[in-house]
C-alpha cells in the first residue's frame, strides 16, 4: 500500500496516516509513505522520529529521500 503525502500539511498528515493505520487490513504488512524531500524535511521527520502507532514495527529508509516504508505488525 502506499500513501502520498504531497501537498499535504504537517497536522493533516499525520491524522491522515493515524487514521490509515487504524483502519489498514489485517493482512498489510508494509505502508509505503512518499513525503517527498526537495521542498524540506517536515513531512519526512514527522514520519521518521515523530509518528508513534502501535501497528508500526519499524521503519525504513529507502534509498529515495523521499520516501520511507513502514512496516507493519
Amino acid at each position: 500500500m502506499t500513501v502520498d503525502l504531497h501537498g499535504v500539511y504537517l497536522e493533516d498528515a499525520k491524522d491522515l496516516l493515524l487514521n490509515w493505520l487504524d483502519h489498514a487490513q489485517p493482512g498489510i504488512t508494509e505502508l509505503r509513505v512518499i513525503h517527498g524531500s526537495n521542498r524540506g524535511t517536515v513531512l519526512r521527520d514527522m514520519v521518521r522520529e515523530e509518528l508513534s502507532h502501535p501497528k508500526i514495527k519499524g521503519k525504513l529508509p529507502t534509498l529515495n529521500p523521499g520516501e520511507t516504508r513502514l512496516i507493519l505488525k
